[in-house]
């Protein structure tokens, strides 16, 4: 079937990937030709604007513009004068989205990850419809081509170009960043951030009090102190844990609801059972968020 596989964005002078299609094809071919696509993205710093890779079954097609470039990988039998169609559409669609400041400061992989539901919409709509359907854009297009053709490269030379390319550079560290993101702050766990903030910010008002008067009069009240520092920095944490990924992230969520809990307890006499049963419900309710985000992987080779 004549079609768009697979589509990305990436930074032209590194070849870091900043947003892909989150299709998933496990058939050989297309595989070893996504290898091929992220070798051919580490170098298209080196052709011009527009260029092909044509393969027997599967072809990559990229378009660069200042600071990224737009690659697809198609069918062989789909217009080449759609597919470019295709990447004009995506980078006038990031070009409106982002700016060339965040795209320079950009230091992880898929920083965009919110841009990928939009290279998903206009995949599925270029898959969807005919080219009579685009005629305006179609004209426009294949005249570029003719005044400008992009650069043809062979498929099977792509994977050689980018060996030779590392080659002048032996002993360069290139370090492997994890790919993990985690979706979308929710309501609810917005809510849960701002019960946090406001229970460390009682723990710690309370603390700083205590101690005080704990240092001058009273040193057997240093175990309160402690007792209202410690639900602090669990606090913290709690909302480092829902707004950033980390490894053991369940150990150290029932790690800091249960330091939260104990000193709550410890604190009975100088809390009342509201006050330490609304404790004990915010940090509920962060263990909850926190274990409730799920975590989403990007393949190490996904399309870049």
């Amino acid at each position: 079937m004549s079609m768009i596989l697979f589509a990305c964005v990436v930074r032209v002078r590194d070849g870091l990937p900043l947003s892909a299609s989150t299709d998933f094809h496990f058939n050989q071919d297309f595989l070893e030709c996504r290898k091929r696509l992220k070798a051919l993205s580490s170098i298209l710093a080196q052709y011009p604007s527009r260029g092909t890779a044509k393969g027997r079954d599967l072809s990559i097609h990229f378009l660069s513009s200042g600071d990224i470039a737009c690659m697809a990988i198609c069918s062989s039998n789909y217009s080449t004068i759609m597919a470019f169609c295709f990447l004009e559409e995506l980078q006038w669609e990031f070009a409106a989205s982002y700016d060339t400041t965040s795209i320079g400061l950009a230091s992880r992989p898929y920083a965009f990850l919110e841009f990928d539901n939009i290279i998903q919409k206009v995949k599925c709509h270029f898959n969807c419809a005919s080219g009579s359907q685009m005629k305006a854009n179609w004209e426009k297009i294949e005249e570029e081509l003719k005044f400008r053709p992009p650069v043809q490269l062979k498929l099977e030379d792509t994977e050689l170009m980018n060996g030779m390319t590392n080659g002048g550079h032996a002993g360069v560290h290139v370090e492997v960043v994890p790919t993990y993101s985690v979706q979308r702050v929710t309501p609810l766990g917005i809510l849960s951030l701002v019960l946090n903030i406001m229970c460390g910010a009682l723990n710690l008002i309370r603390g700083v009090h205590l101690a005080e008067y704990s240092f001058q009069e009273d040193r057997e009240g240093i175990g309160n102190v402690i007792s209202f520092f410690l639900p602090f920095l669990a606090c913290v944490f709690q909302c480092y844990l829902y707004l950033f990924y980390s490894s053991a992230r369940k150990v150290k969520t029932f790690v800091l609801f249960f330091s939260v809990c104990l000193c709550n307890i410890y604190l009975y006499g100088l809390r009342n059972l509201w006050q330490i049963a609304f404790h004990i419900g915010v940090a509920s309710l962060s263990s909850y968020q926190i274990l409730t985000r799920q975590l989403m992987e990007k393949q190490p080779d996904c399309g870049v």
